[in-house]
């Protein structure tokens, strides 16, 4: 295979779509502007109107898929809270299904990379404490204390 320039946009078969080869840490990948940490832990969203509790499903330094009851519509800004991460943006899709919907939340200011590590270390350890929640809630019922 001949040696491929910078900037190439390249066909593969096991990746659908193109992948941009490029030396800039801000490279486009597919649509997304930043790699997707998939989380699916609670947050919420402040709004004029007040607060919300949310799904934080997914983030990445430049924004974050959000699930809610109620979504807010697109142009919406808010501010998204989860472990000590306070991050103003704006709405920039809004999905409504029958059971509430999602929307596309983009940050003002990018996070950081240690804030997107420390959301990470924070939904692993949130997961661990479910997991022995459920545990102890087993045995408790096993035990007839439940």
């Amino acid at each position: 295979m001949p040696p491929v320039q910078v900037g190439t946009i390249m066909q593969f078969d096991r990746v659908p779509g193109p992948t941009l080869i490029d030396n800039d840490p801000e490279q486009i990948v597919g649509r997304r502007h930043a790699p997707r940490l998939r989380l699916s832990i609670p947050a919420r969203l402040l709004t004029l109107d007040g607060a919300s509790r949310c799904i934080l499903v997914n983030l990445s330094r430049t924004g974050a898929h959000i699930g809610l009851k109620q979504p807010l519509a697109a142009g919406a800004r808010a501010i998204l809270q989860v472990d000590g991460i306070d991050s103003f943006g704006v709405v920039t899709r809004c999905d409504i299904g029958p059971n509430g919907g999602s929307n596309g939340f983009e940050f003002e200011d990018p996070l950081s990379d240690a804030e997107v590590l420390a959301m990470r270390q924070y939904a692993e350890g949130l997961e661990r404490y479910e997991e022995a929640r459920l545990r102890r809630q087993a045995e408790a019922w096993v035990e007839g204390k439940i």
